[in-house]
This record gives structure tokens, C-alpha cells and sequence, in this order.
């Protein structure tokens, strides 16, 4: 994605620096803030593509700006701090972050995730619009609501769902969805892919123990059934997975 538009979020004016100068050189344009008050401003008014988010910040923290950004903003957020506990990282990705880099980091590597996080985002304006009074999706403006109220979804949980989508009901296996939201040079990772599934539920389904859109294919995969308009009564309820 060209010229897309990052917002770099941290409280060290050197770190800012240094970021500017390294995205600049990249092709992106860049806008900075000091803290999270800052930063959900300027998502409001700059909308940028992606967001590079300190932790440790005075006043609110990192995790609480994610929290709030995410209400209003659906593209990625890549937490970037020192903090490398396990613990740290669940809250983030709880927090709505899509991806958790460690200082100090490698620039290949930040521009790598920044790359894979733009491109799992891009809109695919091919895909029809799922327009149900229970459940609706845009997936080129990647909007999602459930019984009329907007649902934000992480980046893998999106690309789940537009993987999914993408086969018009027919199922996709575990390797192939793990490769899709991890990238080809994951192996499979049915474990992880699990939780985004289970999340992914969490968020869209009405009774997630009893999906009736995301269902599991035992021994297989998993695969998107569209809702009807009006689904029948007394329907057979899929096996949860």
C-alpha cells in the first residue's frame, strides 16, 4: 500500500525522530503524538492507515488508547515497546492491537509487520455486502454490525472472515486459513487459529457456543455460512468447534 499514512504514538521525542525518518524514507507519510489524549485526536481528524503505539506513556496508557482508538478506528495497531511479558502482550491484543513488536527492534522487521498489517488490510471491494437485519457486513468499507451495532474487529479476525467469505460456503482447512492470517512462512498453527475463531464468535454470533455463520468443518477446517434474510425456525444447529 503506497503512500499510506502512519500515526506513530510515543512520549520519547527521540524514538518519533527516528521512526519519522525511517518510515519517511519508506514512502509513507507520518504523523506523530505524545500520548494517547493526543493520539485519539488525531485519529479523528488525520485518519491515518496504521498506527505504531508506545505502551508505557504518562496518563493514559498504551492499552487504554488502544481500547479507545479501536471504537473509532478499524485498521491495524502495532504495539511497540520494551514490555515483553506474556501477560502484557494478551492484554494488548484484548485491547484490539493487531500485532506487539519489542524494543529494541530490527527496521526490516518493523517495516516487514507494517507491510504484512497493510495488506491484510486493504479493503476487497469484490466481495458482495452481507445485509441482514441479525447480521451485515461491508467488507470494502470493513464495516461490520450485528443486530444493528457496530462490531470492530482485529485484523485477524477481519481476515478470517474475508478469507472465509471469499469461498461462498465452501470449507477452507486449518493450513490454509493459518497461512492466510500468519503468512506463508508460518507452519500451521491450529492453536492460534482457534482463539481468532473463537474470538471471531465472541464478536458476531449470537450464541457463540452454537455458531450459526462461523461453522466448523471436524477434522477439516471451518467455513462461512451467509445468513438468510430469515432463517427458519427449528433449523439443526451446527457443532460448535
Amino acid at each position: 500500500m503506497s503512500n499510506a499514512t502512519i500515526l506513530v504514538v510515543d512520549d520519547e521525542p527521540q524514538i518519533r525522530r527516528v521512526l519519522q525518518a525511517t518510515l519517511s524514507s519508506n514512502g509513507y507519510d507520518v504523523i506523530e503524538a505524545k500520548n494517547g489524549k493526543e493520539a485519539i485526536t488525531a485519529v479523528l481528524r488525520e485518519h491515518p492507515d496504521l498506527i505504531l503505539l508506545d505502551v508505557n506513556m504518562p496518563g493514559m496508557s498504551g492499552f487504554e488508547a488502544c481500547s479507545k482508538i479501536r471504537m473509532s478506528f478499524g485498521g491495524p495497531i502495532i504495539i511497540v515497546t520494551v514490555r515483553d511479558e506474556e501477560q502484557d502482550k494478551v492484554v494488548a491484543f484484548d485491547s484490539g492491537a493487531d500485532d506487539y513488536v519489542v524494543k529494541p527492534f530490527g527496521v526490516s522487521e518493523l517495516l516487514a509487520r507494517i507491510r504484512a498489517a497493510l495488506r491484510r488490510s486493504s479493503p476487497d471491494e469484490h466481495l458482495p455486502k452481507v445485509d441482514t437485519p441479525e447480521f451485515s457486513v461491508d467488507f470494502g468499507m470493513r464495516l461490520v454490525a450485528v443486530r444493528g451495532q457496530r462490531v470492530n474487529l482485529s485484523i485477524k479476525e477481519f481476515e478470517v472472515l474475508r478469507a472465509l467469505a471469499q469461498q461462498e460456503g465452501k470449507p477452507l482447512t486449518h493450513e490454509r486459513l493459518s497461512k492466510i492470517v500468519w503468512g506463508p512462512g508460518h507452519p500451521e498453527n491450529t492453536e492460534n487459529l482457534r482463539t481468532v475463531i473463537s474470538q471471531l464468535r465472541k464478536k458476531v454470533e449470537k450464541d457463540p457456543a452454537h455458531p450459526r455463520y462461523i461453522l466448523t468443518e471436524p477434522w477439516f477446517g471451518y467455513r462461512f455460512q451467509p445468513p438468510s434474510p430469515a432463517s427458519p425456525k427449528g433449523s439443526l444447529r451446527p457443532r460448535k468447534g
